[in-house]
């Protein structure tokens, strides 16, 4: 019965390492990909995606444009969803 009580609290400890890890991970591929952007911007790469969500914001597409956000990116749906809602407030 103590073994598997140990058993349980190695795992939960294993899981929420794993867990705290894998949240620090996204984080860093955040900020990094924030820093990425602005040095996009400074070079002059041009942000064919942006282009490409605006033109199907303009057609009513919002959910085509969070999926091709997703795709290009990698982001999360919350995070796409807000992207693209930016783009259509700007517009």
């Amino acid at each position: 019965m103590n073994d598997i009580i140990i058993w349980r609290l190695i795992g939960a400890t294993l899981l929420i390492g794993i867990v705290s890890s894998i949240s620090q991970i996204r984080s860093d591929i955040a900020r990094i990909n924030v820093n990425l952007n602005r040095i996009a911007k400074q070079v002059g790469v041009p942000d064919t995606v942006t282009d490409e969500l605006k033109s199907l914001l303009l057609e009513g597409e919002k959910i085509k444009a969070i999926k091709k956000y997703r795709i290009a990116t990698g982001a999360g749906l919350l995070e796409a969803k807000e992207y693209v809602d930016s783009l259509s407030e700007r517009e």
